[in-house]
């Protein structure tokens, strides 16, 4: 597909962020996510917290060793799931072409409406003021010809930063980055390449280290190698119609008894048929949520051999999944889903979109050039927007 501009915005320590908005006397304050008892691990980390050294994936207890006036959060995932819609949403306002990547990013294809645009920056700026004004959510937008550089350049600025990174300046800009710092590299995997003189970007994109890295990387060492050099797709995976619907809920208790536990799913499986059959919606990919009293989750998920909305179907099929699957541990959070779903309305084909490319009087190549003229080098931060507009 024809080149095109694409937006990659992250949500800045979600989680944190949301339990701030839930509670302002969080502001300011070192706070994580994660369960009350000492050997939880902590989900997400404000900025405060992680200048104490403390991140995600860290025990409990190391955390609290690291900064002992941390504060201690249990998350609330229902309130996660319900700004991480209103975020959804929100983009769409601007363009429909949004592919979520996670509960907190996106990919954002904005190819035709930065046109409208004078200053094409002006875009990814209104966007992260708004998102912030009104979601009261701080973000990072990358940009970029595709979707690895505009997710590493997002990457580049935290919080709340503007970066531009096109494949020109990957030798300036990418390469010299250490490998554990590229999206798509599992840390099982840094040690290895280091210890083999893969230590940079640039090495993994060196022609020179080819061979070694795919014997390194295996069946991943391709994309990774493409993606070092700049090459990446830039079509994105969207859908106009709901992929999905669920409902969910987070007890006011821990719960373990059978009984109450079916209770529970029998109402999530009534209250989404209703859902699905006032959007006229059916579906055959039914999932099932589990998250315990220790915060660890279970997702799993059948399809069945119709598209249905049934109460009764959505019932019995997420009891089948919750019978082959419960560890026994207290309950604290529950969710029935309904995927793979089935409407009236047409999926956007992305075929249109590369048509309206051939009557654009304003090329990409344009477009990006009057992006970096904008900034001197590929960073703008908030304040230097700021001091722009001034």
């Amino acid at each position: 597909m024809a080149g095109r501009v694409l937006f990659h915005i992250d949500l800045n320590s979600f989680y944190a962020s949301a339990e701030v908005l839930k509670n302002s006397a969080l502001e300011g304050l070192p706070v994580v996510v994660a369960g009350l008892h000492r050997r939880s691990v902590v989900s997400t980390a404000s900025y405060e917290a992680r200048e104490f050294g403390v991140h995600s994936a860290m025990p409990l207890m190391m955390a609290q060793e690291k900064c002992p006036q941390l504060v201690v959060v249990q998350g609330d995932y229902s309130w996660y799931e319900e700004l991480s819609e209103r975020f959804f949403r929100f983009v769409r306002q601007f363009s429909p072409y949004v592919e979520p990547a996670s509960i907190d990013e996106c990919y954002v294809d904005v190819t035709e409406v930065i046109k409208q645009y004078k200053r094409p920056l002006d875009l990814a700026w209104t966007m992260q003021q708004r998102i912030y004004q009104e979601l009261h959510l701080p973000c990072s937008i990358g940009v970029g010809p595709n979707k690895f550089l505009a997710k590493m350049a997002s990457d580049m600025r935290k919080p709340m930063g503007i970066t531009v990174l096109r494949k020109q300046e990957i030798a300036a800009k990418l390469w010299p980055l250490s490998i554990t710092e590229m999206w798509g590299i599992g840390k099982k995997s840094h040690p290895t390449l280091i210890a083999n003189g893969i230590t940079t970007i640039g090495d993994l994109a060196n022609p020179d280290n080819e061979t070694k890295i795919m014997t390194l990387l295996g069946k991943h060492a391709y994309s990774s190698i493409q993606n070092a050099r700049g090459n990446d797709t830039n079509v994105l995976s969207f859908n106009t119609t709901v992929q999905s619907i669920s409902q969910s809920t987070t007890l006011d208790r821990d719960i373990e008894d059978y009984d109450e536990i079916k209770t529970v799913l029998r109402r999530l499986a009534k209250a989404l048929s209703r859902r699905a059959q006032g959007d006229d919606l059916k579906g055959r990919h039914i999932s099932l949520s589990i998250r315990y009293f220790d915060f660890t989750n279970a997702v799993r998920s059948m399809s069945y051999q119709d598209y249905t909305n049934d109460e009764t179907i959505l019932f019995e099929q997420a009891l089948l999944l919750f019978d082959r699957n419960h560890n026994g541990k207290a309950i604290r959070h529950l969710g029935i889903g309904l995927g793979s779903l089935f409407s009236r309305n047409k999926s956007i084909d992305q075929l249109q979109l590369e048509l309206k490319e051939h009557t654009a009087k304003d090329s990409i190549s344009d477009v990006l050039d009057r992006l970096n003229a904008q900034i001197p080098g590929i960073h703008l931060t908030t304040a230097d927007k700021k001091l722009q507009h001034s």
